[in-house]
């Protein structure tokens, strides 16, 4: 396999992945709750938009990280009568519901901001807020390093969404340490122009990941490297002559993957079986969390059909 194309991926049991998604989500919700409180105080003391902003923020995440504690345990259910692939979109309507959180927080730190503009305000207690924010900023590294752990190891939607936000935090918190540290040598007016700023970065961020969930609530297909790799799996597995109608889609932690093998015509029921349980255990080997469907079509049937479509299209 050449360096272009996916690498194996770690196996994971069931319960592995779900220590690790929970680890994730307790760490989230834990952090943001901390970092309300530190906040909280830190506006209340230097009433700062900037401060404000950051703190607005804090209390977006709480709220989206309870959503993705609550789904992630959901999507972790095991399929039922009603559910036979599982509750893995679980995880894209989390994500679509931080998204709605953080499009939210954008849009009232604006109004916040456009306010202090139009009414200006001292900042003061500079120190206690640039303590409070540097805490900030560990604080968010630390979380990040654990969810970017999860990722590599899960590769959850919810989870990278939630991340994705806290990214932005990080950013958002160094804007707010540039504007105290702007205020402390007097000049203040920086302030809620950067409150600004970093509600149009936040909600910029709310797009991605908005856009992200739809594509996965809408079975968005595999990006082309995976299909193409896919592909390839299937065509190396002996006496098969080719594939079609290859399908696939996301859902929380399993991938989707329905495909058409070409075989010779005469060729036995039981061989066929045997070639199709050998493509799936290749295409597992390298995608261990998915759902593999394979359909067996005689190859000279297929090409005739596929001749007679080619006829009719023209």
């Amino acid at each position: 396999m050449n360096e272009s194309e996916p690498q194996p991926a770690a196996r994971l049991t069931a319960a592995e992945t779900g220590n690790l998604l929970k680890l994730a989500t307790y760490a989230s919700v834990a952090t943001a709750l901390v970092l309300i409180l530190a906040k909280l105080v830190a506006w209340l003391m230097t009433g700062s938009v900037s401060v404000l902003a950051s703190l607005v923020d804090s209390a977006m995440d709480a709220g989206a990280s309870l959503i993705n504690l609550f789904a992630v345990r959901w999507s972790l259910m095991p399929p039922d009568a009603e559910h036979r692939f599982g509750h893995g979109k679980a995880e894209a309507l989390a994500a679509l519901g931080q998204a709605t959180f953080i499009a939210g927080s954008a849009l009232f730190l604006g109004l916040q901001a456009l306010d202090r503009l139009i009414h200006p305000q001292p900042v003061v207690e500079i120190g206690v807020g640039l303590f409070v924010i540097g805490f900030a900023m560990a604080a968010t590294l630390g979380l990040l390093a654990i969810q970017h752990y999860v990722i590599r190891r899960t590769s959850s939607t919810a989870i990278r969404a939630d991340a994705l936000h806290y990214g932005t935090d990080l950013a958002t918190n160094g804007a707010t340490l540039l504007a105290l540290t702007l205020a402390s040598a007097g000049w203040s007016g920086f302030d809620p122009l950067l409150g600004l700023a970093i509600g149009v970065y936040i909600l910029y961020s709310a797009a991605q990941i908005g856009r992200e969930a739809i594509q996965l609530l809408m079975d968005h297909e595999l990006p082309e490297p995976q299909r193409r790799h896919i592909t390839e799996l299937a065509r190396a597995v002996p006496m098969v002559r080719g594939v079609h109608d290859l399908r696939t889609r996301q859902s929380g932690q399993s991938l989707i993957i329905q495909l058409h093998l070409e075989l010779d015509d005469q060729l036995p029921l039981l061989a066929a079986h045997r070639i199709a349980d050998e493509t799936e255990a290749r295409i597992r080997e390298h995608y261990p969390n998915s759902d593999i469907l394979i359909h067996q079509d005689p190859v000279d049937m297929y090409e005739q059909r596929r001749g007679r479509d080619q006829q009719s299209s023209e």
